[in-house]
């Protein structure tokens, strides 16, 4: 019998180092081997939207309500009363009516959790990365883990494209910028790194592209090493691909008729219905930010006179994500895409002095839809005011875990930062399997 002190690699290494030589195998081969030989479940999905809501948004105000409470009266409980859905004995907030009976294709996953409450933004890397922060590795976000494993679909299309403000929570981490995000704003345009000024023609385009090449290649071969600029020329390379017709023209919303234009709404709704022409070109991942903070002043951080008008948020996040989930199956792309709404951390169902709340991570939802999942499935629940996790907590590598999985990717697989330091794709996610097939 084994040593408590002794790991599974001791092990390993010991009892198969002649092994090694026989079969040809290196060492970090057998370990990969080893670690990676638990089934998985592998889903069919091609593509992900991951719906932010950043600030914190109130669960037991949306989608795991709870008894009402009072805010003038400090009395804990939901601000909305709740509605009845398509999946029997399960109730959102009333102000989620367009989802409300198209729920049997999302899945709730009522009881994520994690340690980090006061922080926006070391919760919004935990979420977004799986793992805390750290001094000495950055780690990629789920959206670049994505595009490093899966790329893109077309060759005229990016594997990642972020729809709002850029930061280093959203990056490639150690994976390098091929695994980076191509950004915008506003759906008015596309990225503007990628428009041509009006007085750069196509033939004088080729001469700057032909001398930047030459330049490259003159660098490349006077110098050893080099791989910041191997990953800066990959990126202009990428960058001048992309800015063609062909890739460009999906920015182009007009295309689409006035009728779904309508029908998706806002400039959020506008976001959604680009993220389904950009899924088409071919982009794998893409992350739509909900960042409308000058609907209620606070956005989705409700402290104080924030919760007022939460319910315009809420009312604009149920519009444009009830249009994309029936937009996405009319075009038979549903059960391809996984949606997944997320934020960094949920809110008390206790009231504070200026009548919003605060933070609360000990116990919140995160919605998934489509994605070729078991739809219709609550998993997890919370105690009477969503406070506290009553039965199957999900932490965020979990959740990761899914998100891999449903895309086909093997969330215990080994990554290498710094050259040779393996890291999981997760930090030791399972998925909820009652979720596959």
């Amino acid at each position: 019998m084994l040593e408590h002190s002794s790991s599974r690699r001791d092990f390993l290494k010991t009892t198969a180092a002649g092994s090694l030589a026989a079969g040809g195998l290196n060492w970090h081969s057998l370990v990969a081997r080893a670690e990676t030989k638990k089934e998985f479940p592998v889903g069919k999905a091609e593509h992900c939207i991951m719906i932010w809501l950043g600030g914190g948004s109130s669960q037991i105000d949306t989608w795991d309500p709870k008894k009402m409470g009072d805010a003038k009266n400090k009395v804990a409980g939901s601000y909305y009363p709740a509605i009845d859905t398509a999946v029997p004995g399960v109730q959102v907030c009333e102000h989620l009516k367009m989802c409300a009976p198209i729920l049997d294709r999302f899945n709730l996953l009522r009881t994520v959790h994690h340690e980090v409450i006061d922080e926006h933004a070391a919760a919004t890397n935990r979420m977004h990365t799986g793992r805390p922060t750290a001094g000495t590795v950055v780690y990629p976000s789920i959206g670049s883990i994505v595009a490093h494993k899966r790329g893109a679909v077309s060759e005229n299309a990016p594997a990642y494209i972020l729809i709002g403000y850029p930061n280093v929570t959203r990056g490639p981490g150690f994976l390098g910028s091929r695994a980076g995000y191509v950004y915008l704003t506003s759906t008015e345009a596309g990225p503007s790194s990628f428009t041509r000024s009006p007085s750069v023609n196509s033939k004088r385009q080729q001469r700057r592209e032909d001398l930047l090449s030459q330049v490259r290649s003159e660098y490349l071969h006077r110098t050893t090493g080099g791989q910041t600029i191997r990953e800066y020329d990959a990126t202009v390379s990428a960058a001048l691909r992309l800015s063609g017709p062909e890739f460009m023209s999906v920015f182009n919303l007009k295309e689409e008729s006035d009728d779904l234009r309508n029908a998706y709404g806002s400039e959020f709704g506008q976001r959604c219905l680009l993220a389904r022409r950009l899924l088409q070109s071919g982009v794998r991942f893409i992350e739509v930010s909900h960042n409308m903070n000058f609907v209620n002043g606070s956005g989705w951080d409700t402290h104080n006179a924030g919760q007022l008008k939460q319910h315009l948020l809420i009312q604009d996040l149920d519009r444009g994500l009830a249009t994309l989930v029936l937009d996405l199956e009319k075009h038979n792309m549903l059960d391809k895409t996984l949606i997944v709404v997320a934020s960094e951390f949920g809110r008390p169902a206790q009231f504070d002095n200026g009548g919003g709340r605060g933070h609360h991570g000990d116990s919140f939802t995160v919605a998934m839809a489509g994605g070729g999942l078991k739809n219709g499935t609550m998993i997890g629940t919370t105690d009477e005011l969503g406070m506290k996790i009553v039965d199957r907590p999900v932490s965020v590598p979990d959740m990761h875990a899914t998100i891999c999985c449903a895309l086909g990717i093997n969330p215990a697989e080994e990554l290498y930062a710094a050259g040779d330091r393996p890291v999981p794709i997760t930090d030791r996610g399972e998925p909820i399997r009652e979720l596959f097939s």
